[in-house]
């Protein structure tokens, strides 16, 4: 009954002064805000690059020419793969489901009056299920279309949005430089990358096709390798690079002028880069929570001076110095808890917005919410027990003479 009436009356002399109380408790609101935001937001781009490694195949490796990958990497200098590198590592390695040479050119494709530039991936039909790539609508090319290097092409949703109107384009035209290909089929949408590259920004065409027609040189930038789901992936490694090094003829005391790169293993190092981004940026974010802690505490000591007789007449009657610190700290956390409802209410229409706008999956966290929460009554707690002691600890005479 009188923690009831104790927080009836934290009730009322909060709403006493609405405008004050607001204003202290801004500090917690934007505080749990951020914390509760950053996190949300960062596990959503956790979860998001990791599907997108997904979206690339399952079980994949990926051999490239040199040793460097990501923003500013480049394979100058290193030889690049042929064709029969695909065969042999398909031929001589076990526990395979798919391995696709490819070869990528960005050109400029035209349909009647539109044109868009684009990526042309060159390739065989084994990208389709290394890539984990869907079909929409149509078909993929042939053993027979590939061996003759015939102009067909499968488009990415992407390009089909811009580039055909409603009717389907399966069937139709489209000129790729100076030659014209048929449309045979439509991919499936897979979205954005994990390095933020349109994935569906694309048209696949027959390696040979590619080779001769647009690049004009029998080379291939890179090799998808695709694993069967019992195989061992240390295994496989380093089976297709020992294939590598006697194909490239590279003595013993030679560095691998290629690499060979797991994207489970891509995936974990984006992930833990994120994790950390987020961490950081959350513990920033948690210091307005310790601003807004010293704000409850300014602001309870301007209340004990501004109640002094009051607090001097309670303890007269009878008042004891449990009850008064109870009072006190009892204002002091409804301040801080009702910040922190008001943040988290706050945080989850940012993270609506803003996972909307970033095209990043929502993932309600329980825990980080609880835990903002309960660290938004904590500040209350360990800021309201110093001004709380105070009022306690007033002489009732020295309090009643004040004016």
């Amino acid at each position: 009954m009188m923690g009831w009436t104790t927080l009836l009356l934290a009730l009322r002399e909060i709403r006493r002064n609405l405008m004050r109380s607001f204003l202290t408790v801004l500090g917690i609101v934007i505080g749990v805000a951020a914390v509760v935001t950053m996190v949300t937001l960062g596990n959503g781009a956790t979860q998001a690059v990791s599907d997108q490694i997904t979206s690339l195949g399952s079980n994949l490796l990926l051999l490239r020419p040199g040793q460097r990958l990501g923003p500013g990497s480049s394979s100058l200098g290193a030889p690049s793969f042929r064709a029969a590198d695909a065969e042999a590592i398909k031929s001589q390695i076990g526990s395979l489901t798919a391995v696709a040479p490819a070869v990528s050119r960005t050109t400029l494709v035209v349909v009647g009056s539109k044109n868009w530039a684009t990526s042309v991936t060159g390739s065989t039909e084994d990208y389709f299920s290394a890539g984990n790539w869907k079909l929409a609508e149509g078909r993929i090319f042939s053993p027979t279309e590939e061996r003759a290097g015939k102009a067909v092409c499968i488009i990415g949703a992407t390009v089909r949005r811009e580039l055909f109107t409603e009717h389907s384009p399966v069937g139709d035209m489209m000129r790729i430089r100076q030659f014209s290909c048929e449309v045979i089929g439509v991919l499936a949408a897979k979205g954005q990358s994990a390095m933020g590259r349109d994935q569906d920004d694309t048209v696949v065409m027959p390696l040979r096709t590619v080779q001769r027609r647009l690049t004009g040189r029998l080379d291939v930038t890179n090799i998808l390798i695709s694993m069967m789901d019992d195989a061992s992936t240390t295994q496989v490694i380093n089976q297709v690079t020992a294939l590598m090094r006697e194909q490239r003829k590279l003595a013993d005391n030679e560095d691998d002028n290629f690499s060979v790169q797991d994207t489970k293993e891509i995936a974990k190092a984006l992930s833990g880069t994120i994790g950390t981004m987020t961490a950081l940026l959350g513990a920033v974010a948690a210091v307005s929570l310790l601003v807004g802690g010293i704000g409850i505490m300014n602001i309870m000591l301007v209340s004990v001076t501004e109640r002094t007789r009051e607090i001097g007449i309670r303890l007269a009657i009878g008042a004891q110095e449990k009850e008064v610190l109870l009072q006190f700290l009892t204002e002091a956390v409804v301040l801080s808890a009702f910040g922190g409802l008001v943040g988290l209410l706050l945080a989850a229409v940012a993270c609506y917005f803003l996972a909307s706008l970033l095209a990043l999956p929502l993932i309600f966290s329980p825990g980080i919410n609880l835990l903002a929460f309960g660290f938004s009554a904590a500040i209350g707690v360990i800021f309201g027990y110093v001004p709380a002691r105070r009022a306690a600890q007033l002489d009732p005479i020295e309090a009643l003479r004040h004016e």
